[in-house]
């Protein structure tokens, strides 16, 4: 399957997966909101133009919006993520041209505890900033925080069960020419 058609699979998905069934669980005490959306970004691969990027994770965002009512919290919390993300993986790829060898990040290809710190900088980065934006309107300094971590915690659950139950097979190109 070309990534192409692999990432607007993955993008209608993910949008359909948060939208009918993810946002119809009732929050936990209005502080718990699951969000696995924003994988669609977090799997973008490694050569992708950063512009590019973040052109694709506002129509991500504002996709998200437009089925809930948001007046584009989620899409700029979408863009953030994808501003940040190559800054992140940057310094997380320990080992020399790993993004010349596996296409994009994954547990097999930066290993768990780099995947796993990728994830859970980037989703507490989109949860805090969309929360903030929220707050923003309702206010509660002490209500953003604890609803910041601990909707993080739950989505980074569920990203990695995700990652689990989902493997991404990825080939190790040994011809990086």
């Amino acid at each position: 399957m070309s990534n192409l058609i692999k990432n607007i699979v993955r993008f209608c998905l993910f949008i359909l997966v948060q939208v009918y069934v993810l946002d119809q669980i009732p929050p936990l005490h209005q502080l718990i909101t699951p969000y696995i959306y924003f994988l669609f970004i977090l799997w973008l691969p490694f050569k992708m133009n950063r512009l590019v990027q973040m052109i694709l994770a506002f129509i991500l965002g504002f996709t998200l919006d437009c089925f809930t009512n948001s007046f584009g919290l989620h899409a700029a919390s979408c863009v953030l993520i994808a501003y940040v993300r190559p800054f992140l993986i940057n310094l997380l790829i320990s080992q020399e041209g790993v993004e010349k060898n596996y296409n994009e990040p994954s547990i097999q290809s930066l290993g768990f505890t780099p995947y796993f710190t990728y994830v859970a900088i980037l989703t507490f980065i989109h949860n805090s900033f969309l929360f903030f934006l929220q707050a923003l309107q309702t206010g509660g300094f002490f209500y953003f925080m604890v609803k910041s971590l601990s909707s993080t915690a739950i989505s980074l659950l569920l990203v990695l069960l995700i990652e689990l139950i989902f493997v991404r097979k990825q080939r190790f190109r040994t011809n990086t020419a």
